[in-house]
């Protein structure tokens, strides 16, 4: 029987907590997962950065069975799956990178009920033995991720999606959870019929990502951009996007050269260098990857802190998708178009190849639309949202090169008159270009011909160069003086307000602009200790190198500033650290905290900030916190009436974890804990030799020496009653 909606808030905010590490939820999160938690279907368009994988996570510590996630990303399923167990999941994924045994084996923990969370490709939910599979466990809920692949309208449609309609009819009692970072309203409701939900509770999140500092400069020798922006952002990781095969590698070439840390991905090379190049890029062993738009969709890195598009997207879908790969830990990163007309022709040239009219004019529509974030002077922001069927509230967004730099309006009458002067005398049959050329006095054999020469305006813009004549072109277009009409040809017309402003009944304004430098964004954090961030990102490529995982997984730069903030130096603070939970605490948290020690004995004139203002558990009103140890204590009581951990466990919502995390706290703290109700006294003096001869209390190396006899909540108990031993000892000294 479903719980009701609140009386899960407790249970589900102490999971929050206890296993993510995280005090509050992001926007939409909290009621996502009630709804899952509550058997309901669920669409929710998300940005990418969103914490989506948060709300098919955090249900599966509280449901019974295996959740699966459907995914078309098999190169990102293994990070996933890492990041899963890091936090104490049993993940697994089943994809064609496994081998016959492998795949065996998983399917052995799935029947036996010993999988969380199970990671697959649409194209295994197409398999018949595999659905039969399913049908013979317990299935919690199903989560289907990059749904827009579903969707024709989408712009990243893919056939082997289509399966996925099946699911709510071969599985009618567990709910479906649909997640996307892009989708317009159209593709929402054809996303919402194609895999059947039923009366989904549907999300649409803002596309707002307010970390994201957009910003479009003039392209013009490119690479030398490229190459001035990474000298001002060293030691910063960031994916720079080229069109072609050849660019990528040219550009790859060039910055290499120029002793730049950066390698190539594209469909040209082959699997296993691609692979080798983003397993390098997602552990920081290279910061910058250059690459075609086939690298991005199988990375979850979370400290990437830049994109560059040298070349333009061919729509903002594309465009929203890619830059989203920057900053998903929340942390401020910068966005940059470099921006040529020339660009355009490129992508008309596909465009124009493709044999469906009304496919055709779709693809036109969203290059133009492109086109107009690129080159229009509005928000940039603005513009994004907007795609999405979204207004943005704000007057000035702050975070985009229009709306930071610095501005005044000009009057602009008299040359907008000259272009529209222009279109007026060629019976606004020509397109922008033709115009350009007629203003600024151009000798072409088609203005010739169509004896352009002898028009009053001929020549009447030489005084300026062809490129402020686009800049302007682009001003009347987004101001709505002139307008395109066509589609594969397009010719400019002039609008009624353009007709006023010719004949001078009003006048026009522009906003004229400084050119807002990314390099010197002040809307960046700074406040964080910046030599002690490059010593524990150092320990942390340590530990990730060790556990072959990207360093991300053990913690986000986001985690790592936050201690570079408040300087933890005890399992206590360590925990109001966000994304430190139980598990992480357990595994990673002394080391950092040591190197956190001797930095502070190192550096005596740092003023620590105080960590007791990070609420460890509700940070935004949450009516049912507790207060620090409340939750121990009830643990301590049943655990005093005789109750065993899994009763406790279930009596109290919680994971068997929880109750060992409250159990270790309190064998610490001093209490009456009788140790043979919890390990047998020969298996726990095993241990306990384990310790000694590992001569350290990391929970690994003992572990691994047992050969599979001692799990990891068993060697937190016998831990912690050795150092309650050893502090009794102390005492008594």
């Amino acid at each position: 029987m479903p719980m009701r909606l609140n009386d899960q808030e407790p249970l589900i905010y102490e999971t929050l907590k206890t296993v993510f590490g995280f005090g509050a939820f992001r926007p939409h999160q909290e009621s996502i997962i009630s709804r899952i938690l509550n058997k309901q279907d669920v669409f929710a368009v998300m940005p990418t950065g969103g914490g989506k994988s948060l709300c098919y996570q955090l249900p599966t510590k509280l449901l019974p069975g295996t959740a699966v996630v459907i995914s078309p990303l098999i190169s990102l399923m293994k990070d996933q799956v890492d990041a899963a167990q890091s936090v104490g999941l049993a993940a697994v994924f089943i994809n064609s990178s496994l081998s016959a045994h492998e795949v065996s084996e998983t399917y052995r923990k799935l029947r036996a009920g010993k999988i969380d969370l199970l990671y697959i490709a649409p194209e295994r939910f197409a398999m018949p033995h595999f659905i039969d599979t399913l049908k013979n466990i317990t299935v919690s809920f199903f989560a289907i991720d990059e749904a827009h692949c579903i969707s024709e309208w989408g712009h990243d449609f893919r056939p082997d999606y289509l399966s996925l309609s099946n699911i709510s009819e071969s599985f009618p009692e567990a709910p479906v959870a649909a997640f996307t970072a892009t989708a317009t309203l159209k593709v929402q409701e054809d996303i919402i019929h194609k895999i059947s939900l039923r009366s989904p509770y549907i999300i649409r999140a803002s596309f707002n990502r307010p970390n994201l500092f957009y910003q479009v400069e003039r392209k013009t020798a490119v690479n030398f951009q490229i190459l001035e922006f990474l000298k001002a952002h060293p030691a910063e990781s960031g994916i720079i996007y080229r069109t072609t095969r050849n660019s990528v590698m040219e550009t790859a070439e060039f910055l290499v050269s120029q002793g730049i840390s950066a390698l190539p991905y594209h469909a040209g090379l082959n699997a296993d260098e691609r692979t080798r190049n983003q397993e390098a890029f997602n552990r920081d062993d290279v910061l910058v990857m250059v690459a075609t738009i086939a690298f991005g969709m199988g990375i979850d890195k979370s400290n990437v802190r830049f994109v560059i598009h040298a070349d333009l997207p061919k729509n903002i879908e594309g465009y929203y998708q890619e830059t989203g790969r920057a900053g998903r830990d929340g942390e401020p990163s910068v966005c940059i178009l470099f921006f040529s007309r020339g660009d355009i022709p490129k992508i008309r040239y596909f465009i124009d190849q493709i044999p469906d009219d009304k496919e055709r004019s779709i693809s036109l529509g969203k290059l133009n639309r492109m086109v107009g974030l690129a080159s229009h002077n509005v928000c940039r922001r603005r513009q994004l949202l907007k795609f999405f069927d979204e207004e943005y509230p704000a007057d000035n967004c702050n975070a985009c090169d229009i709306c930071s730099g610095g501005t005044e309006q000009v009057d602009i009458t008299v040359d907008a008159q000259i272009i529209m002067s222009a279109i007026q005398r060629t019976d606004q049959r020509f397109g922008i270009g033709h115009i350009i050329d007629v203003v600024t006095g151009a000798d072409t054999k088609r203005i010739r011909q169509w004896l352009h020469n002898q028009i009053k305006t001929y020549g009447a813009g030489k005084h300026r160069d062809k490129n402020y004549w686009r800049s302007l072109a682009d001003e009347l277009l987004s101001q709505e003086v002139i307008r395109q009409d066509g589609d594969r040809y397009p010719v400019i017309k002039l609008t009624d307000r353009g007709l006023d402003i010719l004949f001078g009944k009003t006048r026009l304004t522009a906003l004229k602009r400084d050119e807002a430098k990314a390099a010197s964004l002040g809307s960046r954090d700074e406040r964080y200790d910046k030599l002690l961030f490059e010593k524990l990102r150092a320990i942390r490529k340590g530990l990730a190198e060790e556990q072959q995982v990207p360093p991300f997984v053990i913690f986000s730069d986001k985690t790592l500033h936050e201690m570079c903030r408040y300087y933890p130096t005890s399992a206590p603070e360590m925990k109001k650290i966000n994304g430190v939970g139980e598990v992480k605490l357990e595994r990673y948290a002394a080391i950092f905290m040591t190197e956190i020690k001797k930095y502070l004995d190192d550096h005596p004139d740092i003023s620590t900030d105080s960590i007791s203002s990070i609420d460890p558990y509700y940070t935004r009103g949450n009516r049912h916190k507790k207060k620090p140890g409340q939750t121990v204590e009830e643990t301590y009581s049943l655990f005093q009436k005789g109750l065993s951990i899994e009763d406790i466990a279930k009596q109290r919502g919680f994971a068997p974890s929880t109750i060992i995390g409250h159990l270790e706290r309190l064998i610490r703290d001093g209490r009456d804990i009788n140790p043979d109700r919890l390990i047998d006294p020969v298996k726990r003096e095993e241990i306990e030799k384990l310790f000694r001869a590992s001569k350290q209390w990391n929970l690994g190396p003992v572990v691994e020496q047992s050969n599979g006899a001692v799990n990891y909540d068993e060697a937190r108990l016998v831990r912690a009653l050795l150092l309650n031993k050893t502090a009794s000892v102390a005492a008594e000294d």
